[in-house]
């Protein structure tokens, strides 16, 4: 099998001509009230040549958890990454698809067993480093030889769900080994079929990192505990990558500064500089496009994508590639009773929740993947709304008296699949409610307590979560959520794991459907976490923001902004 594609080249063009379409759609222009001069001024660059504000300020909804990708698992965290690091493969423009970056093209031996890169020539580090197969290799085993509180899923969450093992643990792990053929050629060879492999190489955590910088500043050097791990050097403040920006500085709880990479093999295009500033809060992010003082900012509130876009800003709304859950925590004795997880579902008007606390386009979701996504069974045990049978079943499982259960959220956060935590758990808490449940509310500050609480220890009931699919495979769904034991649902169901462990390795698409068909419905049956909605992510621009490069996966890189004066 192989993939010959267009050089990165000619795709970041496309991404340029993709992303002006999709700014078209988009509201008309409106002159800001205000604008941060001071901080916006012409760079050098394209942006000086045209008379462009080359600055350009996007609000963060918090501070990234790690500067080091292979270290992250948040979508701060990589939409930094992706301005600074590359990998060898990228995301084809508009889709959830791979295509070629770094490597040009690629060719799979027929077992699924080794994979041969061909890649680009030419490209340097920031630090001047060269891009090449051993710097390839480098990296690949870099992942591989993680050991300690580097394997600890908080830490290396992408490598720990995709590739399944270290060298320590080669059993289980789906790398194999790296050989550098030529300056230009690198063969990685599986210990395991892996057919998302290509795909999970667009993940950020995969990205190439320079060599030299990654042994000069000790980038594997975490400190901590798996709970509370302690950034490297390197994961706070040298970064270093191959992309269209380098890092210049991050001050923890109010921004990070990347500014454009003058050595850059690609187009460097307008933007200039990168500011990411840090406002958590949804109501500020607003009033801060409205006053001119940022760009733009992601997850625009439901309630106020209509003023904005009436008031001239721009509002453009992602495809929905994303899960909201309840998730379920089996080691709550209660939890572990399916008439009580059944009783919840029947318990949620997933219609109400949308409609009232969620942006328009957003999808009523019955499993764990979105439609687009191979798999999708329409044919899946559905729950409908019905308060009368979720009493029913409580009294079922012993409690007609009533149920008490801790109900854990975020806070002081906004998120693709959950732009407003705060009302949704509210929403969800009153109608678990008029059903006898008893909620008893435990809110945490994102990060990192409340992933650290949910994903790492069993100290949570009911908790709200969800993804944003990284790349379009079944497996980046499912797969993380349900394929091995994991303490944020709190069960061990041998079935469910071999199943999915089995489907990842079928390399023939009409050979995987069937199997996650049926892995979809048992899932749904058995009702580890209830799936609310696929919500549809808005993004609100100045009126300046002539194209912005929007991505179902957020594969958005700042190169590829069109502004005007």
């Amino acid at each position: 099998m192989s993939f010959r594609g267009t050089t990165p080249g000619r795709w970041r063009r496309a991404r340029r001509r993709t992303a002006a379409i999709t700014a078209g759609l988009a509201a008309s222009a409106l002159i800001l009230t205000g604008c941060a001069e001071s901080e916006r001024g012409a760079t050098g660059g394209t942006g000086e040549d045209t008379g462009v504000n080359s600055t350009f300020i996007f609000a963060a909804s918090s501070d990234p958890k790690s500067l080091d990708p292979a270290f992250a698992s948040d979508g701060e965290s990589f939409r930094v990454s992706r301005q600074i690091f590359e990998g060898l493969v990228g995301v084809e423009p508009g889709t959830a698809d791979p295509a070629p970056l770094l490597a040009e093209s690629w060719d799979s031996s027929e077992d699924g067993l080794s994979y041969t890169f061909q890649l680009k020539e030419g490209v340097k580090f920031h630090d001047d480093t060269a891009f090449n197969a051993e710097a390839v290799c480098f990296n690949f085993d870099r992942w591989y030889n993680f050991e300690g509180l580097q394997q600890s899923e908080s830490v290396s969450y992408y490598y720990n769900s995709l590739f399944r093992g270290f060298s320590d643990s080669p059993d289980t792990a789906v790398y194999g080994s790296c050989e550098a053929v030529s300056e230009t050629e690198a063969t990685v060879n599986l210990a395991q079929p892996f057919a998302g492999f290509i795909a999970a190489l667009s993940l950020p955590a995969f990205a190439m990192q320079s060599p030299t910088a990654l042994e000069e500043f000790n980038a594997d050097d975490i400190g901590g505990s798996a709970e509370a791990p302690v950034l490297s050097e390197y994961a706070k403040s040298h970064p270093v990558g191959t992309g269209p920006f380098k890092f210049d500085s991050w001050d923890v709880g109010q921004q990070v500064e990347v500014s454009a990479f003058d050595g850059y093999w690609g187009e460097q295009g307008q933007v200039q500089k990168v500011i990411f500033r840090v406002l958590d809060d949804p109501q500020a992010r607003r009033q801060s496009l409205e006053a001119g003082t940022i760009d733009g900012y992601d997850l625009v509130a439901p309630a106020d994508t209509k003023a904005l876009a009436d008031a001239g800003f721009k509002i453009i709304n992602r495809d929905p590639f994303t899960i909201l859950y309840l998730g379920i925590n089996q080691e709550v004795e209660a939890l572990a009773d399916p008439l009580v997880r059944q009783a919840l579902s029947h318990a949620i008007d997933k219609e109400a929740l949308v409609r009232q606390t969620l942006p328009e386009g957003t999808q009523v979701a019955s499993q764990f993947i979105p439609p687009i996504v191979n798999g999708y069974n329409e044919d899946v045990p559905t729950y409908e709304y019905d308060p009368e049978r979720a009493k029913e079943l409580l009294a079922e499982a012993g409690y007609a008296d009533g149920l008490t259960l801790e109900f854990n959220y975020p806070t002081g956060v906004s998120r693709p699949y959950m732009p407003t935590p705060e009302q949704v758990f509210t929403n969800l808490s009153a109608q678990l409610e008029e059903v006898g449940i008893t909620i008893e509310a435990a809110p945490d500050k994102w990060s990192p307590d409340y992933l650290d609480r949910v994903q790492g220890s069993s100290d949570h009931g009911i908790h709200l979560l969800g993804w944003t699919g990284d790349y379009n495979d079944t497996d980046n769904f499912v797969g993380v959520f349900f394929g091995r034991e994991k303490p944020e649902f709190g069960f061990n169901n041998p079935d469910l794991f071999n199943a999915l462990d089995e489907a990842r390795q079928v390399s023939k698409l009409e050979a995987q459907t069937p199997l996650y068909e049926e892995i979809n419905a048992d899932i749904a049956e058995y009702v580890p976490a209830i799936p609310l909605a696929h919500p549809a992510p808005s993004l609100g621009f100045a009126p300046r923001v002539e194209s912005y490069p929007a991505s179902p996966v957020n594969d958005e890189v700042f190169n590829m902004i069109t502004l005007s004066e």
